[in-house]
């Protein structure tokens, strides 16, 4: 038989999807930005990343040799497992649309694992070792990012820094931004920007970002973050790849 469609001949359709949700999961995702990422190389599908201990440098005496500082790190092992989506695109649903089907399909699913990853890496939040706030059902405030900022700092953990809050957790925050300046003219440029775009950029010296992807529990509470770029870690194997299958009839 002659004139089939196979998948070479409509590969450009595969590319455009892949194309697209790449552009779209990169640009969407924000925890991926913020954290450190790995490639895993080779077989296997894990990747063993070491953690070293704070060192210290003494004063020496002149004329009198060094002593070694011993080196033993300990490590995290970040293994790697499959995430996937999947739909169906006919031939019928592809000719008779108007509209780009493939690079609709390719930013839904550039957004889905944008989600994905921004859900899995929020949800490691709940590891980290200092609690700062008043616990359940009660609102973040300006005070709270100070005190995680200070107890970055005071452990030496390597800047930048960054903070990701659930958007209503972060809401007292810009109310308090712009009452506690209300009908004054002295207004800081924070205030402002928070009263006019209802965005906050840095306090404390911590990179403010909102994600709707941090979970939100049976009580309407959020576990947001403040933390070192180094203090999470995401690795993979491959980046997006589409897998298809051909229905004949």
């Amino acid at each position: 038989m002659a004139n089939e469609t196979t998948s070479t001949t409509i590969s450009e359709l595969y590319t455009e999807i892949v194309a697209e949700a790449l552009f779209v999961a990169s640009e969407q995702s924000i925890m991926r930005n913020l954290v450190r990422n790995y490639t895993i190389i080779g077989g296997g599908k894990s990747v063993e990343v070491p953690i070293y201990a704070t060192v210290s440098a003494s004063a020496v005496a002149e004329a009198t040799d060094l002593s070694n500082t011993a080196v033993n790190p300990s490590s995290v092992t970040i293994t790697a497992s499959e995430v996937g989506i999947m739909t169906t695109l006919t031939d019928l649903a592809r000719n008779s649309a108007s509209r780009n089907v493939a690079g609709d399909i390719g930013r839904l699913f550039g957004e889905a694992i944008a989600r994905k990853m921004d859900a899995d890496l929020s949800a490691l939040f709940t590891g980290f070792s200092t609690e700062k706030g008043g616990g359940a059902g009660v609102e973040l405030t300006i005070q709270d990012l100070f005190e995680a900022g200070t107890e970055l700092r005071a452990n030496n953990a390597p800047g930048p820094y960054y903070g990701v809050f659930h958007p209503k957790q972060i809401f007292n925050v810009k109310k308090s931004l712009t009452n506690t300046f209300a009908g004054t003219s002295n207004i800081p440029d924070l205030g402002n920007e928070a009263m006019r775009a209802g965005f906050v950029g840095q306090i404390a010296g911590i990179q403010i970002f909102e994600s709707s992807n941090v979970a939100v529990d049976g009580s309407d509470d959020s576990i947001g973050g403040v933390f070192s770029q180094d203090a999470l870690g995401l690795a993979m194997i491959k980046t997006l790849r589409l897998s298809h299958k051909e229905m004949l009839h």
